[in-house]
């Protein structure tokens, strides 16, 4: 049975510093004995992530949100039914689900939570809500105004840990409404909670760390500010600096486990189909922010591959041998040959029982060095190929 859809992706970048470490430089990594260059694999989930809201790839309501700011979310929610009244209630509800309201009104945690899952809080906190004032009645009697935060923290431990059966009634019911939401990021992405794993979810979607594959070397540019007031007498560069960057041609690879997406969202099949073909097009079209007002490098793919199997294969190896520029032929054209090469090649050694793919390829490699499936000739063709595929 065809489990996993796999992604394929050859993309060049020009000069640019699209994910950089704490120093500021481009990302890169050690592959194959030689330097590349490298994007994270959270760079690009979160691209795709906003990319997919952005383009209303699946319904509102199928979203999800990550913050820390749930307070002022719920009390929108609740339309701020006596701010107060209703900011010690929504406090006292995160606090019964383990998550901790600090001083400042936020979340101990970052969370990602879907849309729906924020609604069914809402509503339950309305339906709880005497019992809510109770509670954060009897916890504000036992906090003063001047608190330390370690006399704080072990006020949020107690009220976390806090017995009886009404209360365990109220936790249970709140808790139980935290499901995901049918929230198709948080099905694709998945979310953990180190300290409350009955919230977690698996990830449907594993997504790699894009590589060059060449090796790469750091360059920097050198730049100054001027002040244009400045008199002819006086120094006009009033800033100078440099920043690093890179120009690379990438091998992007990600992969969704179909069986568990269709889990995460609850066995609603339809949506998996629609997540599966916005992630498609996100993937292909979402770009990394970093530095673009200095580099805007906005280069789409040369290549999308899409892969069916009933294993899921990263190709990366097929550069572990660094590609060498040849005069006559672009990098993007040299990689899509060793990436249908390496295909080819594992396909007959290791005989993959299922395996079906479609591509979209700029370039003319794929299918010129025997590589299998269908040609697409747009993306909008290739995620639908995808869906339909799903569909039987």
């Amino acid at each position: 049975m065809t489990r996993y859809i796999e992604y394929h992706v050859i993309q060049s970048f020009a000069p640019s510093n699209l994910n950089r470490d704490d120093t500021g430089a481009p990302k890169d990594a050690m592959f194959g004995g030689h330097r590349r260059a490298r994007i994270s694999s959270q760079c690009l989930k979160r691209a795709i992530r906003l990319y997919m809201k952005e383009h209303s790839f699946v319904e509102p309501q199928f979203l999800a949100v990550r913050t820390r700011k749930l307070v002022p979310r719920l009390l929108e929610e609740l339309g701020d039914p006596g701010e107060v009244e209703a900011q010690q209630r929504v406090t006292r509800a995160l606090n019964a689900l383990g998550l901790g309201v600090t001083r400042d009104g936020n979340t101990e945690y970052l969370l990602f939570l879907g849309d729906e899952e924020v609604r069914r809080l809402a509503r339950a906190i309305r339906e709880h809500w005497d019992e809510l004032g109770k509670l954060a009645e009897r916890e504000g009697q036992e906090a003063s105004q001047d608190e330390d935060p370690a006399s704080q923290k072990q006020r949020v431990r107690r009220a976390k840990g806090e017995k009886g059966a009404g209360f365990t009634k109220l936790k249970e019911d709140l808790r139980s409404l935290l499901d995901g939401g049918k929230a198709v990021d948080i099905a694709l992405f998945g979310r953990m909670l180190a300290d409350r794993p009955e919230l977690n979810m698996e990830a449907a979607c594993q997504v790699a760390h894009a590589i060059s594959v060449h090796r790469v070397e750091r360059e920097f540019d050198y730049y100054t500010a001027v002040d244009d007031l400045a008199r002819e007498e006086e120094a006009r560069a009033r800033m100078i600096g440099e920043i690093e960057f890179n120009a690379a041609t990438y091998y992007r690879y990600a992969v969704i486990d179909w069986e568990t997406l269709i889990h995460n969202l609850q066995g609603d099949r339809e949506l998996a189909q629609k997540a599966v073909a916005g992630f498609t097009k996100a993937l292909v079209r979402a770009l990394p922010t970093g530095k673009q007002n200095s580099f805007a490098a906005h280069n789409l793919p040369s290549f999308v591959g899409v892969a069916l199997r009933d294993c899921p294969v990263n190709l990366a190896n097929a550069f572990e041998a660094p590609i060498w520029p040849h005069s006559d032929e672009p990098i993007s054209l040299l990689a899509v040959r060793a990436l249908a090469k390496l295909e080819n090649d594992l396909r007959k050694a290791y005989g993959f029982e299922q395996h079906e793919w479609a591509y979209l390829d700029l370039t003319g490699g794929w299918e010129a060095q025997g590589g299998p499936g269908d040609r697409q000739e747009t993306l909008d063709e290739l995620a639908y190929w995808v869906q339909e595929k799903l569909k039987a």
